[in-house]
């Protein structure tokens, strides 16, 4: 019962911003790249402007949108890339398990681990500059040793049981093995760990545009949301308030996701209830 109240609880938290950023596609109360001067820096609950605007007359309702669009997607798609390399070579070195292979696999993972998403992001932009999709690939790169090690360390517990050495009797390739086998009972992990790196990608989105690393103008972020507003927090606070609550409610609705779905699906934990 717990488990799906935290479910219920994320997944509408999460909905509210996911449905915001589809809105964002094709409606906005106002077009976030013009400029109304006349209008900024407008309190909240000023009519017409529910959320106030920035200092360059911007409604904040629609930054925030189409913000959610930007993290959203810069998330999906990091975290997309680490599930499509990561989970590969996890299932890879879990069948080479203990050979050069898996050594190789699991070193090139610490490799990367030494190397926080922000350091690079900032080797990735000194070459290529700053944007979106760079920020997509540093998080992506940051996200393929994650699924991989979760990969592995679920498919090596299934590697010794009796059903896959039956497989391997039966003349089964490992290839297929860990295709027909491995990856359909440890689906649940991945289930579960991409909801958490969802959540950290949203962070991670918000920190590289915070400084200035991740989507540039005039495409809306939350995170230079936040880096614009700090000279003006004194007199303009709603314009770091509302921009934090996002990112602090879409991370808290997707770590109660997360919570939720492994409740309901870690077998361990359902026959402890």
């Amino acid at each position: 019962m717990k488990g799906r109240v935290t479910l219920f609880l994320g997944a509408a938290l999460t909905a509210v911003f996911a449905v915001a950023a589809l809105v964002s596609l094709v409606w906005t109360p106002y077009p976030i790249e013009v400029f109304n001067i006349a209008a900024k820096l407008k309190p909240t609950a000023t009519p017409g402007y529910i959320l106030g605007t920035d200092h360059f007359g911007r409604d904040v309702l629609s930054m925030l949108m189409v913000g959610a669009r930007t993290s959203i997607a810069v998330a999906i798609l990091a975290v997309g890339i680490g599930i499509v390399f990561g989970v590969p070579l996890g299932l890879l070195a879990a069948a080479r398990r203990g050979g050069l292979l898996d050594e190789v696999i699991m070193r090139g993972n610490d490799l990367i681990f030494a190397f926080p998403s922000l350091v690079i992001a900032i080797l990735i932009t000194a070459v290529f500059g700053p944007s979106a999709t760079n920020a997509i690939l540093a998080i992506g790169i940051f996200n393929i040793p994650v699924f991989a090690r979760v990969t592995r360390g679920g498919a090596l517990s299934l590697w010794t049981l009796d059903y896959i050495r039956a497989a391997e009797v039966a003349g089964k390739s490992q290839a297929r093995i860990s295709a027909e086998h491995i990856l359909p009972n440890i689906a649940n992990l991945l289930i579960v760990q991409g909801t958490i790196q969802f959540s950290l990608g949203i962070l991670a989105e918000a920190g590289l545009s915070y400084v200035g690393l991740g989507a540039q103008p005039p495409t809306a972020s939350w995170g230079r949301m936040l880096a614009e507003a700090q000279t003006m927090i004194s007199f303009a606070p709603h314009l770091a308030i509302f921009p934090g609550l996002a990112i602090v409610l879409t991370v808290l609705g997707l770590n109660l996701m997360g919570d939720g779905l492994r409740d309901l699906l870690d077998p361990r934990l359902r026959r402890q209830r």
